[in-house]
């Protein structure tokens, strides 16, 4: 019997360059002698931020890896500002060039499926970084339509997604309060015939109206669908996933 797979240790990794990508979006470079040995082909999963804090234990929060070269991770930041503004927020803001930074990881990414005739991806700017991979490989013949929840104008992205794939970006200047955005956006979109998958990642509430529709109206499942809550209005990420894992176990996941 082969023993458990260990955790890799975490490493420290230096801030090579920050950037405001747009309003609600900072980008964040990490390198340095840390990254020696990360594996390479990781952009789409993630790391582990570990931020220090005044207790013993770090308040760690997950981050997608936007991009990879063989001296940097990329990783992008959304900024919700306000009472949702979190410690993860406040650290890419004051990151300065030459600032050290420990993380975990990398975890794995979750990309679309290939083969499919239709693909649905909906998220908030959350979900943006990962969004920006997973249409970066598909194929360039897909075929799909992509809701995109931003907080102004000026946080659309370049994206490169496939010619057949629609981008419809969605302006909500008060992220998480208004959870039916994205589905009702779905719902408009008229599918071929032929299989179809779907991926969502947003805020806990407008997940589970995308859920609904996903299972429900549409009896999507199994690596056909993929949904994640990647944060709740109003609540700090240790109690978020207290919420996610009781969501998961009422849903028989």
């Amino acid at each position: 019997m082969g023993g458990m797979t260990s955790r890799p240790e975490p490493r420290t990794l230096e801030v090579l360059n920050a950037e405001t990508l747009s309003p609600s979006m900072h980008r964040l470079s990490l390198g340095g002698a840390g990254l020696a040995g990360f594996p390479q082909g990781q952009a789409g999963g993630y790391i582990k931020l570990m931020l220090p804090d005044e207790g013993e234990r770090p308040i760690v929060r997950t981050y997608t890896i936007r991009r990879q070269t063989p001296e940097a991770l990329i990783v992008d930041f959304a900024l919700h500002g306000g009472e949702a503004a979190g410690p993860a927020t406040r650290f890419a803001l004051a990151a300065k060039q030459g600032g050290m930074v420990r993380i975990g990881g990398p975890g794995p990414a979750k990309p679309l499926p290939a083969g499919r005739d239709f693909y649905l991806v909906a998220g908030d700017m959350t979900a943006l970084p990962a969004i920006g991979v997973n249409l970066e490989a598909l194929d360039r013949g897909a075929r799909g339509h992509v809701a995109i929840e931003i907080q102004s104008e000026e946080d659309r992205q370049p994206l490169d997604a496939p010619p057949g794939v629609a981008i419809e970006w969605i302006v909500n200047p008060q992220p998480g309060l208004a959870p039916h955005l994205l589905v009702d956006a779905l719902r408009e979109v008229e599918r071929p015939e032929g299989s179809v998958a779907a991926w969502a990642a947003c805020e806990f509430s407008s997940m589970r109206a995308l859920r609904d529709f996903f299972r429900g109206e549409l009896g999507l499942g199994g690596n056909d669908l993929y949904i994640s809550s990647y944060w709740k209005h109003g609540l700090e990420e240790t109690k978020h996933k207290v919420l996610k894992r009781e969501d998961a176990e009422a849903q028989g996941a």
